[in-house]
């Protein structure tokens, strides 16, 4: 039997009895036409899977390999917090939750009638304390005057009298030259008389010369008396004028006691202390006055308000929370991925309330620690077991492209990708 035959007789068997089925007589027919076109299915479909690989992993694994990631982050700002400096009662409170505000902003006003009063209060002292200082300085000068004036006059009073003392020393030396002229005339007289008193007695001198033998004697007796006297007298003056010198010395000790006196009192008026006491005093009232007006000292949104109208407050309590516009993102990466990365490196920021969007920025700084070590209580790793804990180390990055119409708000969880080369 040919081949042709042999088709033939397969094909009348493969029709069967007319129903269309395909019943095997003898030997098994097997299907071979559609394994081919699973091939080609399949094919097609390694072709398209390479080629998406080829268009996304290639590159996603480029740049997983060229960046470090985590998704331990968050949206972060320096938040401020508004607090009064004085203990008072809010008398105004123009903001609210969510408001924003700019720098400069008044958002408090407390009450400020203790703190006028003590304003009032301090200015009096204050002027009072200049009226003072210029009085006392006043009679100061002028009992410096007074006491020079009078230092004058007693330094004047001591070359008189020392001239005194010159003039009656002079008449002290005249009157003591006269004395020895007196007692030789004494003597002289003395002796005549002697002398003619034995002639009378001899008879040889007249009686009438033995009486102004007598009366010469008696003189030059009185002359040495009066010689004697002027010369006491003379000191007496010597030492009158002497004294009049000490007390004109002791004058002038006393006036130049009272002009030191006088200088210091001036000095005292003119210490400055007491009126910068009261003007420090006024400073502080004028800066409590101040404190009762609170300012916003950033840009921003209020945050969280603590407090409400006709509240007392106290000093250094948060009242309000301002957050600021400008924020930027927390990032803490692993230490094993902290090997390439530098500051000034860029960054892509993936945040979870924006899909699809990518912020990019740069690395501003990196914390000099690990998280755990500014904990309460850190690990002591060299005491009890030790069990090796990946640390974390926080890493500020900057956000360049920041827009209005999706804000960055403080605690939004993002993801960042640093480019380490």
């Amino acid at each position: 039997m040919d081949t042709r035959e042999l088709d033939q007789q397969k094909t009348a068997e493969l029709k069967g009895n007319g129903t269309g089925k395909a019943v095997a007589v003898g030997t098994d027919v097997t299907e071979t036409r559609p394994r081919p076109r699973r091939r080609i299915f399949f094919l097609i479909g390694a072709a398209i899977v390479l080629v998406l690989l080829l268009i996304w992993g290639v590159p996603l694994l480029t740049y997983m390999l060229s960046h470090e990631g985590t998704d331990d982050a968050h949206v972060a700002a320096d938040e401020v917090a508004v607090t009064s400096k004085i203990p008072e009662r809010i008398n105004q409170l123009l903001v609210d939750t969510n408001q924003q505000v700019h720098r400069g902003q008044l958002l408090i006003v407390l009450d400020n009638k203790d703190e006028l009063a003590r304003l009032r209060q301090a200015q009096a002292q204050y002027d009072l304390a200049i009226a003072n200082q210029r009085t006392l300085t006043t009679q100061g000068q002028g009992g410096v005057s007074q006491a020079g004036g009078a230092m004058t006059n007693v330094q004047a009073q001591v070359p008189v009298a020392q001239d005194a003392v010159a003039q009656a020393s002079a008449q002290l030396h005249a009157a003591q030259a006269q004395v020895p002229a007196a007692q030789q005339a004494y003597a002289k007289a003395q002796a005549d008389y002697a002398r003619i008193s034995s002639l009378v007695g001899t008879g040889d001198v007249a009686s009438q010369q033995l009486d102004a033998v007598r009366a010469q004697s008696a003189g030059a007796a009185a002359q040495l008396r009066g010689a004697q006297d002027q010369v006491g007298a003379a000191e007496a003056t010597v030492a009158a004028a002497q004294g009049r010198v000490a007390a004109a010395q002791a004058g002038v000790a006393e006036a130049s006691g009272a002009v030191t006196t006088a200088q210091g009192r001036l000095a005292q008026a003119a210490d400055p202390s007491q009126v910068e006491a009261a003007k420090a005093q006024l400073y502080l009232a004028h800066q409590n006055l101040n404190y009762t007006r609170i300012y916003a000292s950033t840009d921003g949104y209020i945050g969280e308000k603590n407090v409400e109208l006709g509240q007392t407050i106290g000093a250094g309590i948060t009242l309000l929370t301002i957050v600021p516009h400008r924020v930027y993102i927390t990032a803490n990466y692993k230490e094993t991925q902290m090997g390439r990365m530098r500051v000034g490196q860029s960054a892509d920021v993936r945040v979870d309330a924006y899909k699809g969007v990518i912020f990019h920025g740069h690395v501003a700084s990196i914390n000099p620690a690990s998280e755990n070590t500014y904990a309460l209580v850190p690990a002591q790793n060299a005491s009890g077991n030790f069990v090796k804990v990946t640390q974390r180390i926080p890493v500020r990055i900057e956000v360049d492209d920041q827009s209005s119409d999706r804000p960055l708000r403080p605690g939004m969880s993002v993801e960042t990708y640093v480019r380490v080369k």
